[in-house]
């Protein structure tokens, strides 16, 4: 299977929004959509958020079906706080969110960004092993969320 990132588009609203509505997607998030996501809803998001200069937003493909989406946000200072979601469960515990973080990290250095930092859920032991394989230490945990870094 080939995965590869590309640039989020406003045409993904037609399948991202279906994502949204989902509640196995959101369970270990900090935050969740409280509301009935539609297509129209979802679309005047990404326009939102494509136009915000401090972020890079990302399609994940896998052999070009478009699965899931990952982010660098609040990208300042030689830093970026990373994000990640697969949206399409059939593609879950395929080793895709390691391929993407190893791409997106290459990406933040391309960039010249010094230090990616991220939250977890602390009961997400799947993506807690991930990070921490990818190098990701943890620094602190308020509540339920564990903050993680890596120094790039």
């Amino acid at each position: 299977m080939q995965i590869k990132i590309r640039p989020l588009q406003e045409s993904d609203a037609l399948i991202s929004y279906e994502w949204r509505n989902n509640p196995c997607v959101w369970k270990y998030t900090g935050s969740k959509p409280n509301k009935t996501i539609t297509v129209d809803m979802e679309l005047m998001w990404i326009k939102k958020v494509l136009s915000r200069q401090n972020e890079k937003r990302f399609a994940i493909m896998a052999d070009d079906v478009y699965i899931g989406n990952t982010y660098l946000t609040d990208v300042s200072n030689q830093t970026a706080e990373f994000h990640i979601f697969i949206g399409e469960q059939n593609y879950w515990g395929k080793g895709i969110a390691s391929i993407v973080i190893t791409q997106v990290l290459s990406y933040a250095k391309n960039i010249n960004l010094k230090t990616i930092h991220l939250e977890v859920h602390q009961d997400n032991m799947p993506a807690l092993k991930l990070y921490k394989k990818a190098g990701f230490v943890e620094i602190s945990q308020n509540g339920q969320m564990i903050k993680m870094e890596k120094n790039l």
